[in-house]
């Protein structure tokens, strides 16, 4: 017998081919030509029993060791023991026989992931049973223009309080579908700081006033959230990277939208949570897959939704709870934010905030070096130290690092002592 190897790296014994005895007669060998599945159909022998096969490792498993703190403002570091669940159950999750990547969105393996991880997310949030959750596609700028269909007619009026180059683009997206206007912008300032709210002008017949919460280039969070004076005015919020990172009350949002690829999870999810008695006035040019009354009544699950972005999303969710909710979460946060300001103001102005204090981000810290020339080789040096993704956005420069909820407290510790021993060597 020849032995031969399966795709599984499993030995096989067939015949030899050299022995093989095909019939002279005539009616045979046409039979094995004209037909050759019949001959494919014979009986092959397998010395092993295949019964749960995994793919042969080429490589050496990776370690914690060979992992760099990733500084990225999005797509950004995910926890690490949610990145090793999800690679045990990568190729047959929990014994269905096929990865996540592989199953129908509408079987009851996929169901139950998208219900658990919806529920998480509820649980993380305390968010009230008249709200709804949406996982959807299109990143949040995709919501920048379908916040106004779903809200406004077209002759709305809006508010928007930009605090950033997020906010503006909201801004601008959202002159397409209705009336919107400034009650605030801080782009004269270079976006380093938020007022008062109490001291801004505000238009009485908005429809909702839209902030970022966040900005992850320039650095501004807000740390208490406005109220309009208008009543039925909807407060809207983009926290795409703030998101999960602390407790919110979310009955003070009509709307909270979110990109998950900062805080939650990869790139491609959206989540969006919306108050039940905001959907289904939508304008009649909303395209299907903004139309959040669509998603609603389909359970996010109208068309195929990023399946594999949603179960990480929900590992996310998971681990957050482990630590103890967002309560615990927010004061990690806070705990690296702190060390890392604190560096800064320490460096007796060889690095520089540009922020002001009172809504300096926890999780995007942007900073500069009184020597500019030297911002090149700090990057490089650190890149070296296994510290990456430190370059500041191209619109602003410098650098900047953005220390989310899976950032862990060494690599902000790292990066602080390399600032150290940076300014050291080139004081």
């Amino acid at each position: 017998m020849a032995t031969t190897t399966n795709p599984n790296s499993l030995p096989i014994k067939t015949a030899n081919p050299s022995k093989l005895s095909i019939p002279r007669n005539q009616s045979n060998k046409n039979a094995f030509f004209t037909n050759p599945s019949k001959f494919r159909s014979t009986k092959i022998t397998c010395t092993t029993q295949l019964q749960n096969p995994t793919p042969t490792p080429t490589t050496t498993k990776p370690t914690s060791q060979d992992r760099v703190f990733n500084f990225a403002a999005g797509p950004a570091t995910l926890p690490e023991n949610v990145l090793k669940k999800a690679e045990s159950e990568l190729y047959n999750w929990r014994g269905c026989g096929m990865s996540v990547m592989e199953m129908s969105h509408r079987g009851k393996e996929f169901l139950s992931i998208i219900q658990k991880a919806e529920s998480d997310l509820k649980t993380l949030l305390s968010i009230p049973s008249d709200y709804a959750v949406l996982f959807l596609q299109g990143g949040a700028t995709t919501q920048f223009s379908a916040i106004p269909l779903n809200l406004c007619e077209p002759n709305d009026q809006v508010d928007f309080l930009v605090t950033g180059s997020w906010g503006d683009k909201a801004f601008k997206e959202a002159q397409k579908f209705c009336k919107p206007h400034f009650i605030w912008s801080g782009k004269s300032e270079k976006y380093t700081k938020i007022p008062s709210f109490d001291s801004l002008e505000q238009n009485l017949n908005a429809r909702y006033l839209h902030i970022c919460a966040n900005e992850t280039i320039h650095g501004v969070e807000f740390k208490d959230y406005p109220t309009p004076k208008n009543k039925d005015e909807i407060l809207v919020a983009d926290m795409s990277s703030n998101f999960c990172s602390k407790p919110v009350d979310v009955s003070q949002f009509g709307i909270i939208y979110a990109g998950a690829q900062k805080n939650v999870g990869p790139s491609g999810v959206t989540i969006v949570i919306i108050r039940k008695d905001l959907i289904g006035n939508a304008q009649k040019i909303t395209p299907v897959m903004l139309d959040y009354k669509i998603h609603a009544e389909n359970n996010s699950l109208y068309n195929t939704p990023p399946c594999y972005g949603i179960y990480m999303c929900g590992l996310v969710f998971e681990d957050l709870l482990e630590q103890g909710g967002l309560v615990e979460v927010e004061k990690k946060n806070k705990k690296k934010a702190e060390i890392l300001y604190n560096a800064i103001e320490e460096s007796e102005g060889f690095y520089r905030s540009p922020v002001e204090k009172s809504v300096r981000s926890l999780m995007n810290v942007p900073f500069t070096l009184e020597k500019s020339e030297l911002e090149a080789e700090f990057i490089k040096e650190a890149a070296k130290e296994k510290m990456v993704q430190l370059k500041g956005h191209r619109s602003v420069g410098g650098m900047r690092a953005s220390i989310y909820n899976a950032m862990p407290l060494a690599g902000v510790e790292k990066l602080v002592a390399f600032m150290k021993d940076f300014q050291a060597r080139h004081a």
